[in-house]
């Protein structure tokens, strides 16, 4: 079946390249220069025409959300001014796999006049390209999957993995951490599960009230606060109980605001701290069958985190 077949030519080609990488200097060159370049303040160019050029804008895409200042230049554009995007602190990042791309040749004039790092990913290491790089990563790309040999394939696969494989080997050497990717990231899914507690809790106005505090007091706060419940804390600040809607709803008697506070509550309520992603808490609540959480720092309460918080930041 030509679809398997393609997946197997892709795995073979990706281990070729694996293999022969473990000595090739010209990996951990093309990293220092990467390395080196956004260190100084400079970043990556990637350039690359027709299917390279696609390949090429993930690749940007790839480096900057993981912390390598990165952005493509499509070489026709470079033609008509946008060379004025590549500064000298700059290093660019080339794609082609024949590495005679007529569209990248005032690039290549570019970065040579002005003394610019090029690192060049292509099948020929000996073509235009090749002979330009200060680092040439070989994709050893012999043939395409296409039966015609002609479309980008194999080719453009390969140059994309040994790209990720760039990304993913600086991100790791910078220490780039979790609360980082959550910087760059802040739409999505992928920034929501990132979140800490106290990027999401109420921190403003929360319903707290202390020990000796009458029932009228509370059924004030909890109603006009509206977060479901009510906190309460002991002399030295400490969270010792809640008192929630629920709670309202069960001990409905004639007698209820003869009561006080520490009479009602229920003591020892469950609590999470500021630190722990927000996920962290979604499965605190879902265990305990409860919709909030009192935040506290040691037992001192700094905020309150709800189950439509979680909801509403898309984290559940």
């Amino acid at each position: 079946m030509p679809a398997i077949t393609l997946l197997t030519t892709y795995a073979k080609a990706l281990t070729t390249l694996a293999e022969a990488l473990q000595t090739d200097p010209a990996l951990e060159r093309a990293l220092t220069l990467m390395a080196q370049t956004t260190a100084k303040g400079g970043r990556i160019i990637v350039t690359g025409v027709g299917k390279s050029g696609h390949i090429g804008g993930k690749i940007a895409a790839t480096l900057a959300s993981t912390g390598t200042p990165s952005f493509f230049v499509h070489p026709t554009e470079a033609l008509h001014g946008d060379l004025g995007m590549i500064t000298g602190a700059d290093c660019l990042l080339a794609l082609s796999h024949s590495g005679e791309s007529k569209e990248l040749s005032a690039v290549l004039e570019y970065a040579t006049r002005f003394r610019i790092p090029l690192i060049a990913i292509t099948g020929k290491p000996e073509s235009t390209l090749g002979r330009s790089a200060t680092a040439v990563l070989n994709t050893r790309v012999e043939r395409e999957a296409c039966p015609l040999n002609l479309a980008p394939t194999t080719s453009t696969s390969v140059s994309l993995a040994l790209a990720d494989a760039l990304a993913v080997t600086l991100m790791e050497r910078r220490g780039f951490s979790k609360e980082e990717f959550a910087r760059f990231h802040p739409g999505g899914k992928l920034g929501a599960q990132l979140l800490r507690v106290h990027e999401v809790m109420v921190a403003e106005k929360l319903p707290l009230l202390t020990e000796e505090a009458s029932m009228s007091e509370v059924l004030v706060t909890l109603t006009r606060a509206n977060m479901g419940c009510v906190g309460f804390t002991n002399k030295k600040g400490n969270l010792t109980g809640i008192f929630t809607d629920g709670d309202l709803k069960r001990r409905l008697t004639p007698t209820l605001l003869t009561e006080t506070a520490h009479s009602v509550m229920t003591p020892n309520p469950r609590t999470i701290g500021p630190e722990p992603l927000a996920t962290a808490a979604a499965a605190q609540m879902d265990a305990q069958n409860v919709t909030s959480l009192w935040v506290v720092e040691g037992e001192k309460p700094v905020g309150l985190i709800r189950v439509q918080d979680l909801l509403h930041r898309g984290i559940v």
